[in-house]
């Protein structure tokens, strides 16, 4: 278990589903998978935290993409201040969707996130 002094970043939370602490980009990750994978409204505290992408995970394959996209940049430009996000490639079989991004921090540096659905 990690213990408070060795925490090294500003910033950090608890891991999810693992023992410690993610900081530093691994925060911002976590961040942006848990923005995505909460349902909009479903947080009494933070009604609007959260996305919409669960809304379209039945929607057909050729009309989803455009509306995956939008609810992803959306609720990561709200909620997770600290990424910028350059672009969303949604991933589609015929039973699961995953969303690669392509986010930056404020250093700059072009980093990719695949989150699944």
């Amino acid at each position: 278990m990690t213990r408070l002094t060795d925490i090294s970043s500003t910033h950090w939370q608890p891991a999810l589903n693992g023992d410690g602490v993610v900081e530093s980009v691994q925060d911002v990750e976590q961040a942006m998978r848990l923005i995505l994978r909460t349902p909009r409204g479903s947080d009494p505290h933070r009604p609007t935290f959260g996305s919409n992408v669960h809304l379209y995970v039945d929607h057909p394959i050729n009309t989803v993409v455009p509306h995956l996209v939008r609810e992803t940049v959306d609720a990561i430009a709200e909620w997770e201040p600290r990424a910028t996000v350059e672009k969303v490639i949604p991933l589609l079989d015929e039973s699961h969707i995953k969303l690669r991004i392509r986010w930056k921090l404020a250093d700059g540096v072009l980093r990719e996130l695949e989150v699944g659905l």
